[in-house]
């Protein structure tokens, strides 16, 4: 308790401890240090007097009054740091924060403690009105027998202070040799002071009055008042200041308070010895920690040892794999150059054999050879690249490149995975994955389908990631994938919405967090081609699939890559083939449309239907709205699909074709042609929407 018994200014164990209102203590000598000239005056109203400011006051007829003013009590210990002219009945709380110091304060003093700094005003006398702290200064004296520790001197400068050699009785000070005789001279009014050894100051008997009453010297204290948190003698109890008052018997309040400070000690005696148990744990914690770190290190480094080990054989295989490719092209090129070697052994010896052959001066003798020799040489110079090639069969680079990528990539992602704290006699698993990270870069949005990528999240094991988007409109999420991958592209989006993304891992031991959102824009219209998977048969298509035609006689449906259900799209086909008795049919499909009759025949297709001199509107195989008005080759045929609105027009050569075709359209709608033979049609997307539509 040692840091307890020491001054919170010079550090060191209190001498002559005095105690402030709000609790703390201080050593005579520091508060004395530390009290400054107090501030201007101020007023206090009501039942604690007044003190007014300026010298009105000190003229009135009281100012002879104001000049007997009690001054010891302006700071006691039943006061709460307030000065004022009369002694109050009681004061609760900070003086400081709810009256001002008055004019009769001299002295103020803040206490020092962090935290604290609730100021204290004086008379005259300052700090030496602070009551002694006579519990502290009990305890300190104990402290240093305990501790066989020697007084210091109170005055000294230096650090650490001289040991004290004299106690001035009337001062209450220890001094050393040097202090006594610089402060403390034996003549003048000092020289009445009685010096005596320091031992004494343990050992001095409790003054008479440290139990009598300070306003009546002559009566013990008897009894307690709890209002005004100070001990009264029975004189006091007829003083008008305690009349309404809660007295209580000194000793049992006492008791009462011992036993209260005893129930409270016990149960911070209680937490002590937890906190002193949980403080083993940690320290036989930190030798167990050292000593599994130590075991992990060795078993890390076992492994690394193994994992150099495998490359290294793996190295040995590689060389050796090289070593056996030289051999190989070794031993062909040694075979290409005995066998070319032999081929030109045998050329040189027929060319000497006819160079001996031409040096023949017998006409006879050399025609009966002559043809020979001349089929000969033909057929070795025709069959000569056969034989001999100029290429080598092999290169003389080794044709070969280590791809150690992949191994690289694996050394960088080589990690440790973070596991749930070990259970006795349990498994130990790993932790719930932390939460991925999406790589922005890779992320993009084509059309009306987005691509998200996300990096795993680094010391966690992974089984999966879900990965969640929203409506497009900032509603609720929805899971659109699950799996191992970390990239996922989703398709049949809605256009021109903004799509919010987030991605999570999860394990056998259950899910983490998700990532942070990223957003994705789908584009503001639709492009879009032909999807040959979901045409009909006896369709043709170009490389590009957006020209469409068809070989047989019968109607076959085509339906476009993408499907709408939201927002406002147009798209157009032009006429590129033409017969006069045929009639394509326009519109717009359910993916289950029948797609081998003309669109609009079921309830799953509505449609336009046209030929060179009007059209109509059809749908489950009811057609009507006539409109005059044909097509040709180099006709086009525009289709609007208005969802805002749910209805679906159709224009020809850039003019509305009649009213709106058809309305209360809800889902899912595929652009659709139905053609024949004798009908080739070219479809063009991304177009903006005509600016009479409004209107239409």
């Amino acid at each position: 308790m040692e840091e307890e018994l020491r001054c919170p200014v010079c550090k060191r164990l209190f001498q002559n401890p005095v105690l402030l209102p709000c609790g703390h203590a201080l050593c005579l000598n520091c508060a004395l240090c530390l009290q400054q000239p107090a501030a201007g005056g101020g007023q206090v109203d009501g039942e604690h007097g007044a003190a007014n400011g300026g010298g009105g006051a000190g003229s009135s007829g009281g100012g002879g009054d104001y000049q007997e003013v009690d001054k010891v009590s302006i700071l006691s210990e039943t006061d709460s740091g307030v000065v004022c002219t009369s002694r109050p009945n009681s004061y609760v709380g900070t003086p400081s924060a709810l009256f001002p110091p008055l004019a009769s304060s001299v002295l103020s003093l803040a206490c020092p403690q962090p935290g604290c700094r609730k100021p204290v005003y004086f008379d005259e006398n300052g700090a030496d009105n602070l009551p002694r702290y006579r519990a502290m200064q009990n305890m300190v004296d104990k402290y240093n027998e305990a501790k066989k520790l020697g007084l210091k001197c109170q005055l000294c400068a230096e650090e650490p202070a001289h040991d004290a050699s004299v106690l001035c009785e009337q001062c209450e000070v220890l001094y050393c040799d040097t202090c006594r005789d610089n402060c403390h001279p034996a003549r003048g009014p000092l020289a009445k002071h009685n010096l005596v050894p320091p031992v004494n100051l343990r050992a001095k008997p409790k003054k008479p009055d440290d139990t009598l009453c300070h306003d009546h010297p002559d009566e013990p204290l008897t009894m307690y008042c709890m209002v005004c948190k100070s001990p009264v003698c029975k004189l006091c109890l007829q003083d008008s200041r305690h009349a309404s008052h809660d007295l209580q018997a000194l000793t049992a309040i006492c008791k009462a308070q011992k036993t209260e400070l005893s129930q409270n000690l016990q149960q911070l005696s209680e937490k002590a010895r937890s906190t002193t148990e949980f403080i083993q744990r940690l320290k036989a914690m930190t030798d167990k920690l050292n000593e599994n770190c130590s075991e992990f290190e060795e078993v890390v480094s076992s492994q690394c040892d193994a994992l150099i080990q495998a490359i290294e054989q793996r190295r040995q295989q590689l060389i050796e794999y090289i070593r056996q490719d030289k051999d190989m092209k070794v031993r062909v090129l040694k075979d290409q150059v005995s066998m070319c070697t032999c081929k030109l052994q045998h050329t040189t010896g027929l060319i000497q054999f006819c160079i001996e052959a031409l040096k023949e001066t017998d006409s006879a003798a050399f025609l009966q050879i002559g043809s020979m020799l001349i089929n000969r040489v033909a057929n070795v110079d025709i069959t000569w690249h056969k034989d001999v090639t100029a290429t080598p069969r092999v290169s003389c680079q080794c044709d070969l490149t280590l791809d150690e990528k992949s191994v690289a990539r694996a050394i960088d992602q080589l990690n440790f995975i973070q596991m749930k704290p070990s259970e006795d006699g349990k498994e130990r698993l790993p932790a719930a994955p932390t939460a991925p990270s999406i790589i922005a870069e890779e992320c993009s949005a084509e059309n009306n389908s987005v691509t998200v990528a996300w990096q795993p999240p680094p010391t966690s094991y992974v089984e999966g990631y879900v990965l969640e988007l929203d409506d497009g409109s900032g509603g609720e999420f929805r899971e659109v994938y699950c799996g191992k991958e970390t990239i996922c592209t989703v398709d049949g989006l809605h256009f021109n919405s903004m799509y919010n993304a987030r991605v999570k891992a999860f394990n056998s031991t259950g899910e983490g967090e998700y990532s942070e959102l990223i957003g994705l824009q789908t584009a503001e219209v639709a492009w879009f081609t032909f999807d040959p998977c979901l045409g009909g048969p006896d369709l043709c298509f170009s490389e590009d699939n957006v020209s469409v035609t068809c070989e047989g006689y019968e109607h076959r449906v085509a339906l476009g890559s993408v499907g709408f259900s939201r927002g406002i799209h147009y798209w157009e086909f032009s006429i590129d083939r033409f017969d006069a008795d045929t009639d394509p049919s326009f519109g717009v499909a359910r993916l289950e449309v029948s797609k081998d009759q003309m669109l609009g025949k079921d309830d799953k297709g509505w449609s336009m239907f046209i030929d060179k001199q009007r059209s109509w509107f059809m749908h489950d195989s009811v057609h009507d709205q006539r409109t005059e008005g044909g097509i040709h080759q180099g006709s086009t045929i525009g289709v609007l699909l208005d969802l805002e609105r749910h209805q679906l027009s159709f224009y020809v050569n850039e003019e509305p074709q009649g009213p709106i075709a058809f309305h209360d359209l809800y889902g899912v709608f595929y652009p659709a042609v139905s053609v024949n033979r004798g009908v080739s049609v070219t479809l063009h997307t991304a177009l903006d929407v005509p600016s009479d539509s409004d209107d239409t």
